[in-house]
């Protein structure tokens, strides 16, 4: 039969497998936090899981104006994440999610967008880890990228699903583990592709004769810390997303996808190891849009449930 797995294993499962989903802070902003953590799962491992994210705002920066819409009234998305996370070495994951979004005004005339929004890929690679003093500072380096999944429209703001850019990014991170408490701090750079919209002409800052849209590339950095144990894990993040260009919402316009959005956003995860059901573990968190530029000031709530499966294919008596 199957070995009994070490609890410790279950915690790689469940943070890394959270990739690009649990922090949608808007159908527009997917800075998140995802694989900003310093866990790797093991060689032959497979982490599979499914997220449900629950994205609600009223207030709303138009530029730097903060105020409200009544022909949005509060502005609603919810996501269901298939995730995975399959250990190629014990220093090298492979980790993939895949989001069905849909949203919905509770005012007004537009109608809600749902749909399968992008497909993400990352590889994450440990580095480098040294024990110094009483803990370990290990470097991660991931390299991820996203390409929509179906030909949703980007050019419907602010009830479209997603960007429809493709997109690469490239983050580090540095992590030090003292017993059961650590810190880490990271940062990422996005790279976006163009996309096309159903129409000719628009306006930015000038009118503009095409259907291509340049889109901004952007960054993130993020500061982390908590409490990790093999049954129990609490993490604390305070994340600042910064779109490098674009340019403010005119007012009482509609927002545009190449719009500058910046957000500074405070966030928890919670997560739980099932000792009797070897495998199964749940989270929960959530995250808070303390600033913003052309943003929605969003509250967002998220749960999962994730299983751990081994392929490495040794047995016990």
């Amino acid at each position: 039969m199957m070995k009994s797995l070490p609890m410790y294993f279950y915690r790689y499962c469940i943070i890394n497998c959270i990739i690009i989903c649990c922090f949608l802070c808007s159908p527009k902003i997917t800075f998140a936090q995802t694989d900003a953590d310093a866990l790797m799962i093991p060689k032959k491992f497979y982490c599979a899981g499914i997220i449900y994210t629950n994205n609600s705002w009223t207030n709303y920066w138009e530029g730097t104006f903060k105020r409200d819409n009544g022909n949005i009234g509060t502005l609603k998305t919810n996501s269901y994440t298939l995730v995975g996370n399959y250990g190629i070495t014990n220093k090298l994951d492979v980790l993939f999610s895949a989001p069905y979004v849909t949203t919905n005004a509770s005012s007004g005339t537009l109608k809600g967008q749902s749909g399968f929004q992008d497909l993400a890929l990352a590889l994450k690679w440990l580095a480098f880890k040294q024990n110094i003093g009483s803990g370990k500072l290990s470097f991660f380096a991931i390299v991820s990228g996203s390409i929509p999944l179906s030909n949703y429209e980007a050019d419907f703001d602010p009830v479209s699903i997603g960007s429809h850019s493709k997109s690469a990014m490239f983050r580090g991170l540095l992590n030090y583990q003292a017993g059961r408490f650590f810190i880490a701090g990271s940062g990422q750079y996005i790279q976006r592709s163009d996309i096309t919209i159903d129409r000719n002409s628009y306006y930015t800052t000038q009118l503009i004769y095409s259907n291509q849209v340049y889109m901004p590339n952007g960054n993130n950095v993020m500061v982390s810390t908590g409490y990790r144990s093999t049954q129990f894990n609490a993490e604390f993040m305070l994340q600042q997303a910064t779109t490098l260009g674009g340019f403010d919402i005119r007012k009482n316009d509609m927002p545009f996808p190449s719009n500058r959005m910046n957000a500074t956003m405070a966030g928890a995860l919670f997560k739980y190891s099932f000792g009797a059901v070897s495998g199964l573990e749940l989270t929960a968190g959530g995250n808070y849009i303390l600033n913003g530029r052309n943003v929605g000031q969003s509250t967002t709530y998220y749960g999962g449930v994730f299983y751990l499966f081994d392929f490495s294919k040794k047995n016990t008596k």
